[in-house]
């Protein structure tokens, strides 16, 4: 086994406090990248949705006109006979 004076115990532990001091930063950076590319996911998916239902709304208040549009044609179309 290796006989290590205090200064090379020293340096060791700070080594090795260093390294993980390392990985814990290197781990919290990549976990806060992580969250922010889920938000801005989330946000995306949230503005595709709300388009969706503005279309729908759209959609079903054209097909309401192009109905009411169709009913009156028929109405035009009985009185002329």
């Amino acid at each position: 086994m290796l006989n290590l004076d205090s200064t090379e115990e020293i340096i060791a532990i700070l080594a090795a406090v260093a390294i993980i001091m390392g990985f814990a930063i290197t781990t919290y950076k990549e976990i806060k990248t992580t969250i922010a590319e889920e938000k801005s996911k989330a946000a995306e998916i949230q503005q595709a949705e709300e388009k969706v239902k503005e279309l729908i709304e759209y959609l079903d208040a054209k097909s309401e006109l192009i109905n009411t549009v169709a009913e009156a044609n028929k109405k035009i179309e009985d009185k002329k006979k």
